[in-house]
């Protein structure tokens, strides 16, 4: 017998059924249980090549939750971490700088610039 061993433990998932994790699984089974109900809830409105797209369609993201990992976050916890940048507190940075230095020499930069010499013709040649 062999066992495969992650090289990062945080990255090894146990299997329960057809190869797929606790979460797969029950999304899966989420999935399935959203198509059946939507095929029997448009079968005396549709046809069945219809009924096929929407029951695809309406369970397509209750089976994607399942499987989507993005930056080590999953489904839920990505749709919750947007909720909360863009609609709880959303805020608009803006970069302002505090350089002493800038505010010192302020004044100075706001002086006039001294004349320049006007050149001769022997030194505009060179």
């Amino acid at each position: 017998m062999e066992i495969k061993i992650p090289k990062e433990v945080r990255d090894y998932h146990e299997t329960i059924f057809f190869g797929l994790n606790t979460r797969q699984f029950i999304c899966s089974l989420l999935a399935l249980g959203v198509a059946v109900g939507v095929y029997f809830l448009l079968r005396p409105l549709l046809g069945t090549e219809e009924i096929g797209w929407v029951c695809i369609l309406a369970a397509a993201p209750f089976a994607a939750c399942g499987f989507f990992s993005y930056h080590g976050m999953t489904a839920e916890q990505l749709f919750w971490a947007w909720c909360k940048s863009e609609i709880l507190s959303p805020k608009r940075l803006i970069y302002r700088s505090n350089s002493y230095y800038y505010d010192a020499i302020q004044g100075g930069m706001r002086m006039k610039k001294p004349k320049q010499k006007k050149r001769s013709r022997k030194e505009k040649r060179h």
